[in-house]
């Protein structure tokens, strides 16, 4: 996939004098990352519409290697932590007002806006399988299909007006590394394993923990290790044509593994319930539908949900590339990628069960406008 670049100091005309976490001066404190558009720093963003924020960490450009693959990879910015149940219950929300939207014929999605619009999770049928290891405002959210990962990182991106999407697998591993070689972001020893993760052998009870009270990263990535598996771009190796360029370098950003299946995608990193040799660096999970989704009563399954160990353990966090392309080109991370997620999502649309709703930075004041009228 070729990708228009918008220079990143074109952005100044979108979100004001200075993108968020990029300065034109040398940080005299704390981590920065040198890029030729100025330096890339740390910082939060606030929800639209809440008083909500989510941390961003800067991290630098380089080259990975996995596999027999070496790919280039450029400067974005992390999530520091996981995104939690208090960030993904505001996306929750938007399904009770994109219904009433709709009753009152307001904000439809048409042929002519759709690119604009995302599907919304469906309330819970059975609440009990996603939270039976806790809600806490604070823990990571789980039990989230890639699809649905996918579709919270284009509301996040139409209401704050900045390019987010999850991460392929290189830009994941390259951040988690954060530069080591080893087996862990810290070294090779499994006992150290219990200053930085929460896994099988440290768990005082089942299920995932807040974020954020283990040891970082090098670059101020909390919980990459453990706690919560996240999902990434990149479907399993066995399910794709292979990207190939001549020179033997691909990007990290637009030659990852696309997805043959409606399933078969990679989650990194391991979770709470793995031993320490399924939480390393390089581990890998393969998402599998049928096995995910087994408790799911629902006929088609949810495209949203998933309700099955080790399901429930499995979240996601977002990054934002330094350089932004066109709208167009982004959606090639946030769209449904598969005809049978297609029908899926349709199937419920079609019976009411399921919603869209148009995303850009008009939405919280159109929510406000309409909490206001009831």
């Amino acid at each position: 996939m070729k990708l228009s670049v918008i220079p990143v100091c074109l952005l100044s005309a979108v979100v004001g004098d200075s993108p968020p976490g990029l300065t034109p001066d040398k940080p005299t404190e704390g981590r920065f990352v040198e890029t030729e558009y100025g330096f890339m720093v740390a910082y939060q963003t606030m929800i639209p519409g809440t008083d909500i924020e989510f941390q961003m960490e800067p991290i630098p450009g380089s080259e990975i290697v996995l596999g027999e693959r070496r790919y280039r990879v450029d400067p974005f910015w992390m999530a520091r932590y996981e995104v939690t149940w208090r960030e993904y219950k505001e996306f929750m929300s938007l399904y009770e007002a994109f219904k009433r939207f709709e009753i009152r014929g307001e904000r439809l999605v048409t042929e002519e806006n759709e690119i604009d619009a995302i599907t919304t999770p469906t309330p819970l049928y059975d609440p009990t399988h996603t939270f039976k290891y806790g809600e806490d405002p604070q823990q990571p959210a789980v039990t989230i299909t890639q699809y649905s990962a996918r579709q919270y990182t284009k509301w996040i991106s139409g209401i704050t007006e900045l390019q987010h999407r999850i991460p392929s697998e290189a830009e994941w591993e390259h951040a988690c590394r954060a530069e080591a070689v080893t087996k862990y972001h810290f070294g090779d020893d499994p006992a150290q394993l219990g200053e930085y993760a929460w896994y099988a052998d440290n768990v005082p009870e089942e299920g995932t923990k807040r974020v954020g009270q283990k040891r970082p990263n090098a670059w101020g990535l909390f919980d990459m290790h453990g706690n919560a598996a996240e999902w990434v771009l990149d479907g399993a190796d066995d399910d794709h044509t292979r990207p190939n360029h001549a020179s033997g370098l691909l990007s990290a950003a637009t030659d990852w593994i696309r997805s043959t299946a409606p399933d078969r995608r990679k989650v990194c990193g391991g979770s709470w319930e793995f031993p320490a040799d399924k939480c390393t660096c390089s581990s890998r999970l393969i998402s599998n539908d049928e096995e995910w989704k087994s408790w799911d009563p629902n006929l088609p399954l949810s495209p949203w949900w998933l309700t099955t160990n080790p399901a429930r353990g499995i979240g996601f966090r977002i990054i934002r590339p330094l350089r932004e392309i066109t709208r167009e080109a982004m959606e090639e991370y946030w769209k449904i990628d598969h005809e049978h997620i297609s029908y899926d999502v349709s199937d419920r649309l079609e019976e009411g069960r399921g919603v869209q709703g148009l995303v850009d930075p008009n939405l919280p004041d159109a929510i406000r406008t309409l909490e206001s009228s009831r």
